[in-house]
């Protein structure tokens, strides 16, 4: 029982039963307060996108780049392509079915009452200033081989982990309880409802798809039988489902990888615990479908085309050094949500709380999704006569 009130899923689901209940009961008079406390927490949650991109992309990319193994760059292309490629089938099915999905986009709902206080928390710089920060200091440290700027950024990324895991995630259920309690008073939950019960099942059958089409795809390049992969893959996908990281299933996925005849298990050593961290296709696949939903809920039309490319193509790069807890990939993400989809409060709110409470099977894609690649790279070897090792000489 412990275990479940621990559960981050259990919590988000509190608490938006919490803020669903309170939006049905609250006057006009403590939705006011409901408010302002919302914008606080709001506003405490958008500081910290700016540290968690620089703490997470600029060491992601002096630990990628650190090596000048070929096999590594391979291994990074395919991650992002299979992330960017998924992202992009994603936004292709948001285009074709959310409009027919019933979701009312000309309901009236009720204007929320203004804050009673302004409290103003801004971030230490743009969100596209910290990209860009974060790019140039992790190619320059890994050009100048700085050791100590190298550590240091380390350093930074277990600071920012530790911001999130205890600040972030923590607040994280009041603060989906607030915004679910606004979006029930104002009457978008309400009239929304079955329309979100169609995006999950919609985001799940997708799952399936891009695990098919990976599987495909690295049967046709290897010349190896897929199935002969992803049969082995249950205990895996079962365990990603449950633990919602794939940290905590790399044991469990390195042992289903190594029972298939057809991977080499040099490349499941080094592709499996690598992929655990850069490879986040299903995650990616959720949350442009999800964005693209929102944004149609609460605007009534989609993204532009332009939009939606390069929200997937910056998705990719973001997802590659989103930190490994629930939802940390679009933790990760939060400041292109905001900046490239121009998401308010409601917005990413919903976004928050939607994706963390599907965000087990978006790991358990990841993780199966891991077996693909890694019979993409041991086709390769195979191809380019790269011989066996018992060890491979790369640094992760």
């Amino acid at each position: 029982m412990k275990k479940l009130f621990k559960s981050l899923p259990f919590r988000l689901l509190l608490g938006i039963a919490a803020g669903i209940i309170l939006g049905l009961l609250l006057g006009e008079g403590p939705m006011k307060v409901v408010v302002a406390i919302k914008n606080v927490l709001s506003q405490i949650v958008m500081f910290c996108v700016p540290l968690i991109i620089i703490g997470f992309i600029a060491p992601s990319i002096t630990k990628l780049g650190a090596n000048a193994s070929k096999l590594l760059g391979i291994a990074v292309v395919l991650a992002y392509a299979s992330s960017v490629l998924a992202a992009f089938m994603s936004t292709a099915a948001g285009y074709a079915l959310i409009p027919s999905l019933a979701i009312k986009t000309d309901a009236t709902v009720r204007e929320l009452p203004k804050d009673i206080f302004a409290l103003a928390i801004p971030q230490i710089m743009p969100v596209m200033s910290a990209l860009v920060l974060s790019l140039l200091l992790g190619l320059a440290a890994t050009w100048t081989k700085s050791s100590f700027t190298i550590k240091l950024l380390d350093e930074f990324q277990k600071i920012v982990l530790a911001i999130v895991t205890r600040i972030i995630i923590p607040l994280l259920p009041f603060y989906i309880a607030l915004v679910f309690c606004g979006l029930t008073w104002d009457g978008t939950v309400t009239k929304q409802f079955p329309a979100f019960l169609q995006i999950i099942l919609i985001v799940l059958i997708g799952h399936f798809i891009w695990m098919a089409v990976l599987y495909a795809a690295a049967g046709i390049y290897s010349k190896k039988d897929p199935r002969e992969v992803f049969r082995h893959y249950g205990p895996a996908y079962l365990t990603a489902v449950g633990t919602m990281s794939s940290a905590a299933t790399l044991s469990v996925a390195l042992e289903c990888a190594h029972k298939s005849k057809v991977l080499r298990r040099d490349m499941v050593d080094f592709g499996i615990p690598l992929f655990a961290n850069i490879h986040l296709c299903g995650s990616v696949l959720t949350e442009v479908f999800f964005c693209m939903a929102v944004s149609y809920i609460l605007n009534g039309a989609l993204p532009s085309v332009g939009t939606m490319i390069l929200f997937c193509v910056l998705l990719g790069i973001f997802a590659v050094g989103a930190p490994g807890v629930p939802g940390g990939t679009v933790m990760a993400s939060l400041g292109i949500v905001v900046s490239v989809l121009g998401f308010g409060d409601a917005g990413t709110g919903m976004i928050l709380a939607i994706f963390a409470l599907q965000d087990s099977f978006g790991t358990a894609c990841n993780v199966t999704g891991d077996g693909a690649l890694t019979l993409i790279l041991s086709g390769y070897c195979e191809k380019h006569g790269i011989k066996e090792q018992t060890e491979l000489n790369v640094e992760l």
